[in-house]
């Protein structure tokens, strides 16, 4: 079998699929966050040492990365004053923020985060993965809402990339 010690797509498809399992954990956590009150330090350790690659309930979470997990998550406390604004201004008027259910604030905020703050990930590989986050939860009509939201973000947080079409 030639080249199977070389890189190939599949150790990328474990990597993409470890950053997605981060990103739905990203997500649960900043819901957890929101709802209950739980604070980082807190939601950090139980995230890590229960849910990424782990059972719960019966349900086998995939691995996760946790590092990128970390980075969403912190990244979206310590940020989140910049990004709320923004997500807010994209919306259709009258529905702030503050009145879109839980789990899409946490959605809109973990890929407004990663628009705004990690430029290694191309912007339509962010939409697209937390549109696909996003449909785990609620249904079409709310992902179309995060995928204009998110869009229009991307637009705004990295011009240059969208008018120059760039991956």
């Amino acid at each position: 079998m030639a080249g199977a010690n070389s890189p190939g797509p599949s150790q990328e498809v474990r990597k993409a699929n470890k950053r997605g399992a981060a990103r739905l954990a990203a997500v649960q956590a900043l819901y957890q966050m929101d709802l209950a009150g739980t604070g980082l330090n807190e939601i950090m350790a139980e995230f890590e040492s229960h849910w990424l690659g782990g059972e719960v309930e019966g349900a086998q979470y995939l691995p996760a990365e946790a590092a990128y997990f970390r980075d969403i998550v912190s990244g979206v406390v310590r940020e989140q004053t910049n990004l709320d604004p923004k997500i807010d201004a994209a919306l259709s008027r009258g529905w702030p923020l503050k009145r879109i259910e839980a789990v899409l604030r946490a959605v809109l905020r973990a890929g407004a985060y990663e628009l705004a703050y990690r430029n290694d990930v191309p912007a339509r590989v962010v939409t697209s993965e937390y549109v696909d986050v996003a449909s785990a939860f609620v249904d079409k009509e709310e992902t179309g809402m995060v995928n204009a939201v998110l869009d229009q973000l991307a637009r705004q947080l990295r011009a240059a990339e969208a008018a120059g079409g760039q991956a």
